[in-house]
């Protein structure tokens, strides 16, 4: 297949989607039946507060299967296109909403994890195997925006998200070079880190305080930058730092979500009232129960549980897509699930 982020504006192709996901799955299809009932009982209300964000006659759905690992997702309204990673396979997959297609758009992405767009539509990548993040411009031709800090390699960018004023701010884990899975084997240079790369392209630590740095994200309004510590002990935290004025540091450090249930806090995303959605699963602890877990728990702004979204497999990322950014796009392990739901994204 011609299909890559090299070529960006690229369409899906044609066939049906089911055809497509059977001929080039690389992994586990995973069967899903969705509900017959309404409201679906996967989304559940645990406060009052979160029942006006359930849309009583929507279901969820499976959009896509036969993934390894998906991680990153980015959603191209301009094309109406969503973009997410596949970690082991090395590629970034496309779900067209056009045809309903599922199709390779890159397959060979430097084991790309994390995404998100800048404020010209292009598409910024965290790279795994090269340790870096990058930038594919309008033409396909891919620019480097960060490799090393203080002439020491990046560890493994893993989570992007850009700021109102074109910077970017993004984590750098050892999750890449921790084995072979999602990259190469290789010895960390620097500590697990949070990075800026101002509009001028000017990279500078933010922090250097979080093991394990995993999903970022800023409050609606972007007073606030959230970051996942993924190996926080013994549960995985959501810090809540204050941005200055300038918006270029942070302080004021305070705990903002403890997942006490053993949850595999991983990505998340704010939606417009401040609330964090946020892709849960089991961290893998002890009398940790996977099967309860999985799905999307959301937080509101105080960082009190308001709701649940019930998948069959585990959520390590998400975004809010569709015409009025109000589908709820979630890379959930082997497959693409799909919510409409009452809010929009905020970025």
């Amino acid at each position: 297949m011609d299909i890559s982020r090299r070529n960006i504006m690229s369409l899906g192709v044609a066939a049906a989607a089911t055809a497509v996901t059977t001929k080039i799955a690389s992994a586990q299809a995973i069967s899903f039946t969705p509900s017959p009932i309404y409201p679906d009982p996967a989304i559940q209300v645990l406060d009052p507060s979160f029942a006006k964000y359930r849309v009583a006659s929507a279901s969820l759905e499976q959009v896509a299967t036969g993934a390894r690992w998906l991680e990153g997702p980015v959603y191209f309204g301009d094309g109406k296109y969503l973009l997410v990673s596949d970690i082991p396979n090395n590629r970034v997959m496309k779900f067209d909403e056009t045809n309903e297609t599922w199709s390779v758009f890159d397959a060979n992405s430097n084991y790309a994890n994390g995404h998100c767009r800048d404020r010209q539509g292009r598409l910024i990548s965290c790279e795994h195997l090269t340790r870096r993040v990058t930038r594919t411009e309008h033409d396909g031709s891919i620019t480097v925006l960060a490799d090393n800090y203080k002439g020491k390699k990046l560890n493994s960018p893993n989570d992007i998200v850009c700021k109102s004023d074109g910077s970017l701010w993004f984590t750098d884990p050892p999750f890449g070079i921790g084995g072979m899975w999602e990259g190469e084997k290789a010895e960390a240079e620097l500590p697990h880190s949070v990075y800026r790369i101002s509009p001028e392209g000017e990279l500078t630590l933010i922090t250097d305080e979080l093991k394990g740095p995993n999903g970022i994200a800023f409050s609606e309004d972007e007073k606030k930058l959230y970051v996942v510590e993924g190996r926080a002990q013994p549960f995985r935290i959501v810090w809540s730092y204050d941005v200055s004025k300038d918006g270029k540091t942070v302080s004021n450090k305070k705990a903002l979500i403890t997942a006490e249930d053993n949850g595999g806090l991983d990505g998340f995303k704010v939606d417009v009232d401040g609330n964090l959605w946020c892709g849960w699963g089991s961290s893998g602890a002890a009398g940790a129960k996977p099967e309860d877990l999985n799905g999307v728990k959301i937080f509101n702004k105080d960082g009190k549980a308001i709701g649940f979204i019930k998948l069959p497999e585990r959520c390590p990322n998400l975004v809010f897509g569709g015409k009025k950014k109000n589908r709820l796009y979630m890379a959930s392990s082997h497959s693409v699930y799909a919510l409409y739901v009452e809010t929009r994204g905020a970025v």
